[in-house]
């Protein structure tokens, strides 16, 4: 089975593949000091509670956009899994896909990654939407190729910006506000609807100007933990699909292969 890793700015995601489809999932803080070792005793202990053993991943792929967490990521692979690990858009698992972009070694790899798996799902014009860290907007054409797009702070940086440089405002969860008012009466209401309908209001203008610029029909495509959390609340969104990431891995994976 395949073991794909979407090591992004916060957390690490593993994924076990098998026939293209995921089987289990496991996720954990990224932190480029955490050392092959401790990954394997974490994650020996997860595939043992879903029935699996370390011998049974006979393949990894990695995509990361933080490049300190690579290298023990790596020594997890040939310690552990007695594999080499692929590495998204290096030599082995080039990226197989035009980055239509006048410096495109500056595109996460993550960016990349969705770009394949929502091509290969959705043969149209696509704006990828992806809540991380930060939230992306990408822009996909009708051949597959990535056009570019755009780099906003995630909600949850937007809310830790606020609260740290007020002094009096009290930390509250990202969640949906108890009506669809946008007049508050408290404190903590006050601050959920401007970080979240501001946060709404912010992805339908994006898209909106986005749309007007590509001039043709284009399917709005979400993924990250928060996708779910914003669909109930606009109608821009095409399609949800969390396991975006993963996919493209493993997409690019067996396209590598292929091509071995």
């Amino acid at each position: 089975m395949l073991l794909a890793v979407d090591a992004g700015n916060t957390n690490i995601v593993f994924a076990l593949v098998s026939n293209g489809e995921i089987v289990a999932r496991w996720r954990i803080a990224t932190d480029p000091r955490r050392t092959a070792d401790e990954y394997a005793v974490w994650l020996n202990q997860l595939l043992g509670l879903e029935g699996y053993a370390m011998a049974d991943v006979t393949a990894v792929i990695i995509a990361t956009v933080v490049p300190k967490a690579l290298h023990n990521l790596e020594v997890l692979s040939s310690k552990y899994f007695k594999v080499e690990p692929l590495i998204a858009g290096e030599a082995k698992a080039p990226w197989d896909i035009h980055l239509d972009v006048p410096a495109p070694q500056t595109v996460g790899a993550d960016r990349v990654v969705n770009a394949i798996a929502a091509h290969e799902t959705h043969k149209s014009d696509l704006i990828i939407v992806d809540f991380g860290t930060a939230s992306t907007f990408d822009v996909v054409d009708y051949n597959g190729a990535y056009k570019g797009g755009i780099i906003a702070p995630g909600i949850n940086l937007s809310l830790d910006a606020l609260v740290n440089a007020a002094a009096k405002l009290p930390r509250v969860a990202i969640e949906a506000p108890s009506s669809r008012s946008v007049i508050g009466t408290t404190t903590e209401e006050q601050m959920l609807i401007g970080v979240f309908w501001g946060y709404v209001a912010m992805m339908e203008g994006l898209v909106a100007r986005m749309r007007a610029e590509i001039g043709r029909p284009v399917k709005i495509i979400a993924t990250g933990g928060l996708a779910v959390l914003f669909d109930d609340y606009t109608e821009i969104f095409d399609a949800i699909e969390p396991d975006l990431t993963i996919r493209g891995l493993s997409i690019l994976y067996e396209r590598s292969i292929a091509r071995a």
